[in-house]
């Protein structure tokens, strides 16, 4: 049986999960998501989501953790939300945002400009004397993380001087010069 697949999701006050024909839908202050699951069976009953699978079968067995997971992830987004903060590390590196979109300079010989998808909420925090933050706000896991991911990407962190675009609390594997 799986871990995490066993474990039943609880739903907060404020939020509602309905599932009909393969597909699970959920609804918060912060939006509404949805799902589509197979091989496994969803049921929502006295404030509680569980998910269970009908045999041993390494794809039903692989589909129960995940599916799980993946409600469990829904439900946390429309209730509280994720928030992923991006540090840009080096000299003239800036970030700027005008609505969605974001502008950043990064030591390419133009800026980048990128349009954020409207569910995922933008801001920039520069400070003098301390790196540049983009921080990420929205209610899908998973869209946020691919935001994240593609600004990474821009200029991804180096590991002689730690330079580039690095998530906030990320731990760099640093490496040694040239030796004399």
């Amino acid at each position: 049986m799986s871990r995490i697949g066993k474990n039943p999701v609880a739903i907060p006050a404020g939020v509602t999960v309905n599932v009909a024909d393969g597909v699970i839908t959920v609804k918060g202050k912060l939006g509404e998501l949805s799902q589509e699951y197979s091989d496994v069976t969803v049921t929502v009953e006295e404030g509680n989501v569980t998910v269970e699978r009908s045999s041993d079968q390494k794809d039903q067995r692989a589909k129960h953790g995940l599916y799980r997971a993946l409600i469990n992830n829904m439900i946390t987004g429309v209730s509280t939300g994720f928030t992923k903060e991006l540090e840009l590390v080096g000299v003239g590196y800036r970030a700027s945002n005008a609505g969605q979109k974001l502008d950043l300079a990064l030591g390419f010989s133009h800026n980048i400009i990128l349009e954020v998808a409207p569910e995922v909420k933008l801001e920039t925090i520069s400070e003098k004397g301390k790196n540049p933050i983009v921080k990420l706000t929205s209610h899908d896991k998973q869209l946020l993380g691919a935001v994240a991911a593609k600004i990474r990407g821009f200029r991804r962190p180096e590991p002689y001087k730690g330079k580039g675009v690095k998530f906030v609390g990320e731990v760099l594997r640093r490496k040694a010069g040239k030796s004399a």
